[in-house]
């Protein structure tokens, strides 16, 4: 019993290890005086400065955090109201048919995705003459494509754990449907939809492969303006961002733990 006990811990230990030891180096490193990431030579803080000077890493963070922003705002919009259709509406003539093209962007290589929502905006701006050009809309809708399914996973699976006794006593009282969803429904499932928002934000933060095929001239995201630069050998300047990036979603997913936990209790 004492064996497997100390094997448990030693496989815990190698696993964080494993997952925190590389982000803890790049925050070390981010301090590091030295160009080189592979020598220490003495704390500093000039690949900050350094960061803050660099207007294109800037532009590109704060396009990435607004579409990122948006996309998850608009996923969990969407993806509520599917994912509760999938938990409590079905099955429908066509449910199939539903559950499969909510749940194609799961499936789908991010490349077909991309290439078919390019073909789509443009022929769409054939026809209609918007969106005028890429940029960050077609970025956002890209990311919501891709988001809501995630969204509605989420939100489907809590809403089946629901008691549905509370729904339908409300309805016996004389609620109508859309009142029963937003006075009961809707504050059970808030901690899920929590979460579907931050698990959308670093999806749509992290996006690489989409962006590149819906983005244009002006508009990189932070994935791509890194991805450029790290096939020409990785700065301190990305470290130093990408540490601001760890403190600032670590904050955010605290606090958003500990509203949950706190209205847990009460």
């Amino acid at each position: 019993m004492r064996s497997n006990t100390t094997f448990k811990w030693i496989a815990l230990g190698l696993g964080f290890a494993f997952l925190y030891v590389p982000i803890i180096s790049l925050i070390v490193f981010s301090f590091n005086d030295s160009a080189l990431s592979s020598s220490w030579s003495g704390f500093s803080l000039r690949w900050y400065h350094s960061l803050f000077e660099d207007q294109a890493l800037l532009s590109a963070a704060w396009l990435s955090l607004k579409i990122a922003v948006m996309s998850a705002t608009m996923a969990v919009i969407v993806g509520t109201w599917a994912g509760y259709v999938l938990a409590r509406k079905g099955p429908f003539r066509g449910f199939s048919l539903y559950i499969g093209m909510l749940n194609a962007p799961l499936v789908i290589p991010d490349v077909i995705l991309g290439i078919s929502l390019l073909l789509m905006i443009i022929e769409i701006r054939n026809l209609v003459g918007f969106p005028a050009e890429n940029g960050s809309f077609t970025i956002w809708i890209g990311h919501v494509t891709l988001c809501v399914a995630y969204v509605s996973v989420v939100v489907s699976s809590r809403v089946r754990e629901l008691d549905r006794s509370l729904e339908e006593a409300a309805l016996d009282l004389g609620a109508t449907p859309i009142r029963v969803f937003f006075s009961i429904t809707l504050p059970l499932i808030a901690p899920a939809l929590v979460s579907a928002w931050l698990l959308a934000f670093t999806l749509s933060l992290d996006d690489v492969v989409i962006a590149s095929f819906l983005n244009g001239p002006g508009f990189t995201t932070l994935p791509i303006e890194v991805f450029s630069r790290v096939r020409l050998g990785v700065k301190p300047e990305v470290n130093a961002l990408a540490t601001i990036f760890i403190v600032l979603v670590g904050t955010i997913v605290i606090v958003a733990n500990r509203i949950q936990l706190k209205n847990k209790s009460v």
